[in-house]
């Protein structure tokens, strides 16, 4: 997979996908991130990248013609499945929508800035607008590399437990149960015996009700959701 993301402010990536599971990612050609300026393909003296709104109003706007460029330089390129606004009016990203997305192949990320981008991009370039949550940040940056990290971290191989991504929180609907390590015992505060039983039904059990209860009590949303997509019952 290969995900270029283009940005007004590109150095605001630069470490993320530079250290732990992004790199090693990379470095095992799994997966590509490619972060590009957007100013490349300004044609303003001034490498602009914003204009005054029509009609008038606060704030400056992302012009059509750098983005328009720069998308139709890279899809002459190669193919992409998705070209993806990140906007706060987008489709919120969830577990469902991250495993989707890393089975399509590659995408193009658009990072939106100042008060936006000119809508005639969202008619006309973009496939899918996706936000990170209900509320505003600075630029589409950090909801980029988000995304990017939900997705690459469900590539085949990534992973060092091929089932690891398979028990994260909100893969079967519920939050993830506690998890526990040595020592056993520390100042006083054991760890629950199930887990030291050897049992492995028995605390996989326990780990499912755990999960369910957890749920039950922090994301109760979330067993509204399942119960309207599919029952999750307790055992």
């Amino acid at each position: 997979m290969r995900i270029d993301i283009l940005s007004a402010v590109p150095r605001l990536l630069d470490s993320w996908f530079k250290e732990s599971i992004l790199q090693r990612a990379q470095q095992k050609g799994l997966a590509e991130v490619v972060v590009h300026d957007l100013r490349d393909w300004s044609t303003d003296k001034h490498r602009r990248l914003d204009d005054y709104p029509f009609g008038g109003g606060a704030g400056m706007v992302m012009t059509i013609e750098p983005i328009h460029r720069a998308i139709a330089e890279l899809r002459s390129q190669r193919d992409y499945a998705e070209v993806i606004y990140l906007s706060p009016d987008g489709v919120q990203l969830d577990q469902g929508l991250a495993n989707q997305l890393s089975t399509i192949g590659n995408m193009i990320l658009l990072c939106g800035h100042y008060k936006g981008v000119d809508e005639r991009v969202r008619e006309h370039l973009i496939t899918r607008e996706v936000s990170i949550g209900d509320y505003v940040l600075s630029g589409g940056e950090l909801p980029a590399a988000v995304l990017s990290d939900a997705v690459i971290r469900l590539l085949p191989g990534v992973l060092g437990d091929e089932t690891s991504a398979l028990s994260d929180s909100f893969q079967d609907g519920l939050v993830a149960p506690p998890d526990y390590t040595r020592p056993a015992d520390y100042q006083g505060w054991p760890v629950p015996e199930i887990l030291l039983s050897g049992h492995q039904a028995r605390i996989d059990e326990w780990r499912h009700q755990q999960a369910v209860e957890r749920t039950r009590q922090r994301r109760p949303d979330l067993l509204k959701r399942t119960d309207r997509d599919g029952d999750v019952q307790d055992r």
